[in-house]
């Protein structure tokens, strides 16, 4: 391949971990670049996480080079020519070139080889087939380096050819859009993503999931979400997001509040269910138990949330719910409101700082306080709470004795609920 330019060494690429993996390759007559992702980030200034390598090098060969130089080898997918080298503790991802012999939309069945420019025609979008030697040579089969600068998310080749050989990419191409492209997107992209969308329910919720959040996980996931919806993707992914505009306001809102980016709230804020269609959702999309529980507590809150809440009311939820959620909870009504145009802005503004604020209390009667002045089964519980309600009025000044002197005078009134 003809080298396309040049970017000045960065700190990944000369640490000593790289570098040894790039040396034990290169020893063994391989020749190895960085490719993908980490291309992409360091031409477009952003901060590298994983490193992945292409080498024409076979899986086996590769392992045998590390081996040899006491590098780590963990052969993570060799049946696809993956090997995972760990060097001081930093994993790299090591692929043998590859095409494409067969796909079912969903897998392909590989063959490898040593040719990089076919290595490249298999891959999703040209920003990701870009090629990189350790000095900073760029390689570009593909047409990927003007739109990895310019941030624009093209399909390599026919996009409707490549959702053909795998319909996730669809998901992943909107996933790109929101975190590398801006308006206008690729047409051709948009009308094939239109085309293949009736595929998506093929995929497995893990995947699905997997994309949906990253994607939600952007600064700014809203214009991706509305080409999405415009391109009628999520009657066939996700039919209960209806609330994009809700969407849409969350973003500015959070950076407002000091909120950190939470795919989960966001995906709360596009979907309008109750429990049951949240507790759908979430099995659909193979969230956590502990996903799934917050996801409800979102979409099915316990207490209503809004602006303007009374001091005690606002008390009392912070109770129940305690701050965390309640922050969350206030930050969809507020967007919300937001997308009508109707938000008391400086309502929610002390709401969140409240939550902020908000120290967890505890109440200070249990249950045999009530038994020994003779209560029995649910009397118990009822009683409690009568307390328990008077002691949040009281903005849960009330000590113990206080307490108790206040259950006494239920009981001997005959005022248990």
């Amino acid at each position: 391949m003809t080298p396309a330019g040049n970017i000045p060494a960065q700190d990944w690429m000369t640490r000593p971990a790289t570098c040894a993996v790039l040396a034990a390759l290169s020893a063994s007559g391989a020749t190895a670049r960085f490719v993908g992702g980490c291309v992409r980030d360091a031409l477009r200034g952003r901060a590298v996480g994983d490193i992945d390598i292409a080498t024409d090098a076979g899986p086996e060969a590769v392992m045998a080079a590390l081996q040899k130089a006491g590098i780590k080898a963990v052969p993570t997918g060799l049946a696809h020519g993956t090997i995972t080298a760990v060097a001081d503790h930093r994993p790299f991802e090591i692929t043998t070139l590859r095409h494409d012999v067969e796909t079912d939309g969903r897998h392909a069945r590989v063959a490898f080889t040593d040719d990089w420019a076919a290595d490249a025609a298999r891959r999703d979008f040209t920003m990701n087939a870009l090629f990189m030697d350790a000095d900073g040579t760029l390689y570009d089969p593909c047409g990927g380096l003007k739109d990895a600068k310019a941030g624009r998310v093209r399909f390599v080749g026919d996009p409707a050819r490549r959702l053909e050989e795998d319909v996730l990419r669809l998901l992943r191409y909107f996933r790109f859009f929101a975190h590398y492209d801006r308006l206008p997107a690729d047409h051709a992209a948009l009308m094939a993503c239109r085309a293949a969308a009736p595929r998506l329910p093929g995929l497995s919720g893990e995947r699905v999931r997997q994309e949906l959040l990253k994607l939600l996980a952007a600064p700014d996931p809203g214009a991706a979400c509305a080409l999405m919806t415009e391109a009628e993707i999520f009657p066939h992914l996700l039919p209960e997001a209806t609330a994009l505009k809700r969407l849409i306001a969350l973003p500015a809102l959070e950076k407002r509040s000091g909120a950190r980016r939470d795919p989960l709230l966001r995906l709360a804020a596009l979907i309008e269910v109750g429990q049951v269609g949240a507790e759908q959702v979430a099995a659909r999309l193979r969230l956590s138990n502990m996903e799934k529980e917050r996801l409800v507590a979102l979409c099915a809150p316990e207490l209503p949330i809004f602006g303007e809440l009374s001091g005690a009311m606002r008390d009392t939820i912070l109770y129940r719910m305690g701050g965390p959620l309640t922050r969350d909870l206030a930050l969809l009504a507020w967007a919300g409101e937001s997308a009508k145009g109707n938000a008391d802005d400086q309502a929610y503004v002390r709401l969140i700082a409240a939550a902020d604020c908000w120290r967890p209390r505890v109440f200070p009667l249990k249950g045999n306080d009530a038994l020994k002045l003779g209560l029995a089964g649910p009397a118990i519980g009822r009683a409690l709470a009568a307390v328990e309600d008077w002691w949040i009025e009281q903005g849960f000044a009330p000590g113990r004795e206080a307490c108790l002197a206040r259950l006494r005078s239920i009981v001997e009134n005959g005022e248990v609920p």
